[in-house]
C-alpha cells in the first residue's frame, strides 16, 4: 500500500461501516469537505483523495477497493477513476455529483450540495 496518513489507516480499519470514497483534483477543498462531513455519520467512512500525482491524498487502488461507493466531482474525475481503475470497479458504485471546482473548503454552499447529492446514490 502507498504511504496513507495515520489518521486515513484508522478509517480503513473501522469493519462494518459503508466506505465513501470522494474524488476531486487535488484533495483540497471538495473531496476534503466530503470526507469531513459525511465523517460525522454513523456507518459511514468517508475519505477524500484527488486524481492529480500532486493531490493531498493521491487517489491508488488501494483506496479504490476499500471504497464501497466512488463519489467524484465531475465527469472528467469519473473518467480517469473508470480508465484507470476499471479493473478494480466491479461491484462498485461510481457516482458523479457534478460539483464544480467553485467552492472553499466547508463552504456552507458546498456542504448544502454534498448533503442533498450524496443520499441519492447511497443509503445513509
Amino acid at each position: 500500500m502507498p504511504y496513507v496518513p495515520a489518521p486515513v489507516i484508522e478509517k480503513l480499519c473501522t469493519p462494518g461501516n459503508m466506505n465513501l470514497l470522494f474524488v476531486c483534483s487535488e484533495n483540497r477543498l471538495r473531496s476534503p469537505t466530503g470526507e469531513e462531513v459525511f465523517s460525522e455519520y454513523e456507518g459511514i467512512n468517508a475519505i477524500g483523495c484527488g486524481t492529480n500525482a500532486d493531490a493531498e491524498t493521491p487517489l491508488s487502488g488501494d483506496l479504490i477497493e476499500w471504497a464501497d461507493a466512488i463519489l467524484v466531482m465531475e465527469k472528467t474525475h469519473r473518467n480517469k477513476v473508470s480508465k484507470k481503475y476499471k479493473h478494480l470497479l466491479k461491484g462498485k458504485k461510481l457516482a458523479c455529483l457534478d460539483i464544480p471546482d467553485n467552492y472553499e473548503r466547508m463552504q456552507p454552499e458546498l456542504v448544502r450540495l454534498l448533503k442533498n447529492k450524496v443520499p441519492r446514490f447511497v443509503r445513509l
